[in-house]
């Protein structure tokens, strides 16, 4: 009797791996076999008005449409299902708590330190060059380490490049950043770079910095230009200079089981998505960029941009870092790689 019961389960366990009907991954409706339907909740860092929840909000139609209505989405800003800890967040997705998530690629070298590769400064020479640089076999690989976290790499997209904003000086050379108060992100990077520039460095919290600024205990800070723009530092700063000191990207990221669970069709609608907003971003970025600065201008701001000559004496001063910024990112066949892409090898 045992082993006509055992016999039983093994023929029901081999037909119900043959017949797609079994799996999770589709349905049987009007006679016919679909996906099923998948809802997914996308969480961002930033309020509905940045540019990444806009991001994630495009990504979530693109994908709703190649999968033909089977994977639904929603997008919750201001990191407010991860408590805005970014870490905890990182830490979710990866146990499965967070079904996606998208977060800045800095934010992930707590956990892997060859995400600080890509925010050495003036590694890359403009947006076009980052760009090709995620693309390729070295950035690939890159974009992919959260793999090991239990974490799908589904995009990777740029951010716009760094700027200084201060209420003394443009700044047009590393001198002019001379005892400067410069409030920083509290990243060992940023500090390296700036004190070898002159600036005396301030690891702050962002919620402190405007208050900073009224009062003068700062000079200036760095940021993407949507920053200083969404933040009204026009308010309490008087310039704006074109750095474009450091890049960033965004990680887009999905729960490994949770891809795994999905068809081949989701999974394939998903990617797609990933790989098409990349190039969606980086328009929507300019477009959004300009508007930024325009306002800051209307509001009183100066702009100046860097010329190529003094941009070349910034490059010199974050290769005069290069052995320090090593030890960071504890990757010298990475940091090679990197460098030799972008004709920044010593």
């Amino acid at each position: 009797m045992k082993k006509k019961i055992l016999a039983g389960i093994l023929t029901m366990a081999m037909l119900c791996t043959g017949l797609a009907g079994c799996g999770s991954k589709n349905e049987t409706v009007d006679g016919e076999s679909k996906e099923k339907k998948v809802s997914i909740t996308i969480s961002v860092p930033d309020p509905d008005a940045s540019y990444i929840y806009q991001a994630a909000e495009e990504f979530a139609k693109r994908a709703n449409e190649y999968s033909d209505g089977s994977l639904e989405f929603k997008v919750s800003g201001n990191g407010s299902l991860y408590g805005g800890d970014t870490a905890a967040g990182i830490k979710q997705l990866s146990a499965g708590s967070l079904q996606m998530l998208i977060l800045a690629s800095s934010v992930y070298a707590s956990f892997e330190p060859g995400y600080n590769v890509i925010s050495v400064p003036y590694m890359f020479d403009d947006q076009q060059q980052f760009l090709d640089y995620l693309n390729s076999d070295v950035g690939t690989e890159l974009m992919n380490r959260v793999s090991d976290m239990g974490i799908t790499t589904v995009g990777k997209w740029t951010r716009s490049m760094r700027k200084v904003t201060n209420s003394v000086r443009p700044v047009n050379t590393p001198e002019d950043l001379g005892g400067m108060v410069l409030r920083v992100p509290n990243n060992s990077l940023y500090v390296e770079f700036f004190g070898a520039c002159g600036a005396v460095t301030t690891p702050m919290n962002f919620s402190e910095v405007y208050n900073a600024l009224q009062l003068n205990t700062l000079d200036g800070q760095e940021n993407p230009i949507d920053v200083p723009y969404s933040n009204k530092f026009y308010e309490v700063q008087k310039y704006i200079s074109g750095t474009d000191h450091m890049a960033d990207a965004w990680l887009v990221g999905i729960n490994s089981k949770l891809y795994d669970s999905l068809s081949d069709k989701q999974q394939e609608a998903i990617t797609k998505a990933g790989e098409e907003v990349q190039q969606w971003n980086v328009e929507f970025m300019e477009k959004e960029d300009q508007k930024a600065l325009d306002t800051l201008k209307e509001n009183g701001m100066e702009y100046n941009d860097i010329s190529e000559e003094d941009r070349e004496k910034f490059v010199e001063v974050s290769k005069s870092c290069y052995d320090k910024f090593k030890e960071l990112i504890k990757d010298d066949e990475l940091f090679d790689a990197t460098a030799e892409f972008c004709g920044k090898a010593e």
